[in-house]
């Protein structure tokens, strides 16, 4: 279903905004404490849109606090199950009443098209807390098959405070992702939004907050990852993180975790991620759709991107032909017009990062194919669609996550070879597989390395399937699906003697 409104229409909500630009702690926006504030810039003009305040140790210390007390005090935790879901249902209608609002506001922080985040992150963000929500009252506890003699019963308690840490390229929908099954269970959540993209967060709390989820329940502070984000991981009274970023800061979530209170800790970390397309693949011009939507898709920052397509030499130059001419149909610009599908870039120093993978590509041999060049526009950060023919596995682009639209053509001639170049990478996050032979399909989908293995498409699964990652992309549990649920909750055994002689019962 179309939501979308025109571009006069987008730029006059941008021009009558309102920002939130502090942290909400205890139900109430509020100053960082130090005074501290940092830019907020809008990637399509260079324009600073707002300050937003810089939390750092006490602010995080406030926070987790208030929400121990919240808590501790039973006010969402032992809300009744039912009751904590007309809540999170109560949000979403609110997210709906506000989705015009919410979606340019991420629009102009981020750099993302407005037409992905009025059609395809504010549906998905109400449709994730909704989906949690309806689950809230029922998840069952068990009852263990111990006999007459006693009960067992195996039960789920929410974890506590739980810290999320959330990246740029999807803020509402990673949002989403975290604290649906979070609140779910009944934790206390403080969210450390990146601080590209703080804002939305800050309102999603306020909306909670109007939806009657109590104030302690859901906080949000912004700041730096070194600051805010540190203090976040090291603090004594979390009892839990959930991060999705880099890899590199994941590791660092993990060392915080050993040097302060081994607090649980979940990570959905980067991807390099293999399109193969063996040689019996049908309707390559499907095949080409897919294959440009997956590594443009939010100009390719994006960690489930197929950055890396490895097809068969029988078939590879019709299908890059046509990947081509799919590419070229990718309009890049304003992100407030909604004919456009890629916007801009969200930073500087993502827009310099993906350039400088673009110049490695070209210095170390591969093929420029299209695009591999920036787009000059008025100050905006803007990438053209890029790819590159002629990569082979040692080259740079070829290993590391870009984190932008660059897409490496690699020639396989073989499945044995296809798959063993595609499990070539220390990450392990999704693949596609492209084949008409149903019995390839379900071997190569085996034989991947991959948390998350789509066939004849590209794709994530939807809410009801866990996604996470093997080797560096992920540690500790997945989002989405109802397992999500389990990472947000401790399991307790409760034995309950029954027998006459609880000596004897007691003996195994």
């Amino acid at each position: 279903m179309s939501d979308l409104l025109t571009q006069d229409e987008y730029e006059a909500i941008a021009r009558d905004l309102t920002l939130p630009t502090t942290a909400f702690v205890n139900g109430r926006f509020s100053a960082a404490k130090g005074g501290k504030t940092f830019e907020t810039v809008n990637p399509a003009t260079g324009a600073t849109i707002a300050e937003i305040a810089a939390c750092e140790a006490e602010d995080v210390d406030l926070a987790v606090t208030k929400a121990r007390e919240a808590f501790e005090q039973g006010v969402w935790s032992r809300m009744h199950p039912v009751e904590r879901k007309h809540a999170l249902i109560r949000l979403v209608k609110l997210i709906k009443r506000n989705r015009y609002e919410l979606a340019v506001m991420e629009s102009v922080e981020s750099g993302k098209p407005i037409h992905d985040c009025a059609t395809i992150d504010l549906p998905e963000t109400q449709h994730c807390l909704e989906w949690h929500a309806e689950a809230t009252d029922k998840l069952y506890d068990q009852v263990t098959p111990s006999g007459d003699d006693a009960l067992g019963l195996v039960v789920r308690e929410p974890m506590g405070v739980v810290g999320c840490v959330v990246p740029w390229n999807f803020p509402l929908m990673m949002v989403a992702w975290k604290i649906g099954p979070a609140l779910a269970a009944g934790n206390s959540v403080v969210v450390k939004p990146a601080e590209q993209t703080s804002m939305t967060a800050l309102r999603l709390a306020e909306l909670a907050l109007e939806a009657g989820i109590p104030a302690g329940v859901l906080n949000v502070v912004p700041g730096m990852g070194e600051t805010a984000g540190q203090a976040l991981g090291r603090h004594p009274g979390v009892d839990m993180i959930s991060f999705t970023g880099s890899t590199e800061v994941g590791r660092m979530f993990l060392k915080y975790s050993a040097e302060s209170n081994l607090k649980k800790i979940v990570l959905e970390c980067g991807g390099k991620n293999p399109c193969v397309v063996l040689d019996d693949a049908e309707n390559l011009d499907a095949v080409a759709e897919h294959v440009a939507y997956s590594v443009f898709w939010n100009m390719g920052q994006n960690c489930s991107s197929n950055s890396r397509l490895i097809v068969h030499k029988k078939i590879k130059d019709e299908l890059l032909s046509k990947v081509l001419a799919k590419a070229r149909d990718w309009r890049t610009g304003y992100p407030l017009d909604p004919s456009n599908n890629l916007g801009a870039i969200v930073s500087r120093e993502q827009f310099d990062k993906i350039v400088h993978y673009i110049d490695l590509g070209k210095k170390e041999g591969a093929l420029v194919a299209l695009g591999g060049e920036p787009i000059e526009n008025g100050g905006g950060l803007y990438i053209a669609p890029t790819v590159f023919d002629g990569v082979t596995p040692e080259m740079t682009i070829a290993r590391d996550e870009i984190f932008g639209p660059v897409l490496s053509v690699m020639t396989v001639g073989s499945v044995d070879e296809a798959v063993d170049l595609a499990n070539d990478t220390q990450y392990g996050l999704q693949a596609s597989v492209f084949t008409s032979n149903v019995k390839r399909a379900h071997r190569v989908a085996r034989a991947i390395q991959a948390g998350t293995v789509t066939v004849n498409c590209y794709g994530e699964g939807d809410m009801t399937t866990p996604f996470g990652g093997y080797k560096l992309s992920g540690f500790g549990g997945r989002d989405n699906s109802l397992m999500a649920h389990d990472q947000y909750c401790e399991t307790k055994t409760i034995w309950i003697d029954l027998s006459d002689d609880p000596v004897d019962q007691a003996v195994d």
